[in-house]
């Protein structure tokens, strides 16, 4: 016996954590908002002024016109890149304001 048959790994146990007490959504949004510098780039990082997640839609406010623009133009690349970094489908939509 390797003694490993019940055993699991911190991540798999912090995992079935999350699921259980349903923390798994806030979990994703969370951690969704701290990844924007590395998903979307310094540039755009540091021209947003506010950053949060409500009833699945990713609300980002800007300070600069141009980059409002370009936002609207990549909102389902944006979504998709979201999506995509945390497994799930955490945003459907994406409000510039």
């Amino acid at each position: 016996m390797n003694g490993r048959g019940n055993d699991i790994t911190i991540k798999e146990a912090i995992e079935k954590m999350l699921d259980v007490y349903k923390l798994r959504r806030k979990f994703d949004e969370t951690s969704l908002i701290a990844a924007w510098p590395q998903l979307m780039g310094n540039a755009i990082a540091n021209r947003t002024k506010q950053l949060y997640i409500r009833d699945k839609k990713l609300f980002v406010k800007v300070e600069s016109s141009v980059i409002k623009h370009e936002l609207l133009l990549m909102r389902s690349q944006i979504i998709g890149r979201m999506n995509e970094h945390v497994g799930q489908v955490v945003v459907e939509e994406l409000v510039v304001l």
